[in-house]
């Protein structure tokens, strides 16, 4: 199994943990992961905002490179890149018009050949539920996980094409593969804020509120999600929840990736876990995991 990887800007700055957790995960279960050669930034989210074309020919460079030095399968983490290059490519594959004068100032070209697929994907299609499950070196009794996908991982469905849009399952099942118990509740896709963390904090941290609430309700001792985006608001602004709305939750977010890391016995170290800005120690002391 070997895949072009990649990072995006997340994933090489403020999401590290998530990519030593995922590349952890990857050697372990054997997933050859090669970095895209000159990746360049997806444009998300200023690019589409800005221009259509533009929104298409940056994912197209990266996207270019990975198919010139002999791949078919990319696997992006982050939500953000991820839809950016589905839908670039669902673009390359609907408008020749578009694909021409792209093809006309881009490099070497690109024929559209490349899949992009998130890290759930690649667990789901290449390793299967059952193998995940055989890998498992530490047992998490009583450790209940909310899943939270955030709200691009499956829309739009004709561009994602991956799992249900409005109660997606496929992390839960992941998770549950390795003995954690997952929740059922109904924030799973519910937006985050994502990127106006910055231009309107107010709504970021509004959102975020009622995600993390949702998650206490149900009995969480954890939150797992797969997208940078969401662990940065999820994890971040429990702070200023607390006072804002006088509620206290402590309830760490991690990236599902960790979670697996874990119960495949890796070291904290490893994962990333002391980058969490809430701290996991007291959902794991009792595992012996920090």
């Amino acid at each position: 199994m070997r895949y072009a990887y990649f990072p995006g800007c997340s994933l090489s700055a403020s999401a590290q943990d998530y990519d030593m957790s995922f590349r952890w995960v990857c050697r372990y279960l054997g997933i050859e992961l090669q970095e895209v050669r000159d990746w360049v930034c997806c444009g998300a989210s200023s690019a589409h905002a800005t221009s259509h074309l533009l929104s298409v020919a940056i994912p197209a460079i990266s996207l270019s490179h990975a198919e010139q030095d002999g791949f078919d399968r990319l696997v992006a983490p982050c939500l953000a890149c991820l839809s950016r290059m589905k839908a670039a490519n669902e673009r390359f594959e609907t408008d020749r018009a578009l694909r021409k004068k792209i093809n006309e100032v881009l490099e070497g070209g690109y024929r559209g050949t490349v899949k992009v697929f998130h890290p759930l994907e690649v667990l789901l299609n290449d390793v299967g539920v059952d193998s995940l499950g055989e890998k498992v070196a530490k047992r998490l009794p009583g450790l209940r996980v909310a899943c939270y996908y955030g709200c691009a991982l499956t829309r739009p469905p004709k561009v994602c094409r991956f799992d249900t849009p409005e109660y997606p399952m496929s992390m839960d099942g992941i998770l549950r593969s390795v003995g954690l118990e997952t929740l059922d509740w109904a924030y799973k896709t519910e937006c985050c804020g994502v990127s106006m963390t910055l231009t309107r904090a107010d709504v970021v941290v509004h959102l975020s509120h009622k995600i993390v609430r949702a998650a206490k309700e149900v009995g969480a001792d954890v939150i797992a999600v797969c997208c940078p985006l969401c662990q940065a608001n999820l994890d971040t602004r429990q702070g200023q929840i607390a006072e804002q709305y006088g509620e206290r939750f402590d309830i760490p977010v991690l990236y599902f990736t960790q979670l697996l890391g874990i119960v495949y016995g890796a070291y904290s170290g490893e994962l990333g876990l002391r980058r969490l800005i809430v701290s996991p120690q007291r959902a794991l002391e009792n595992y012996g995991i920090l």
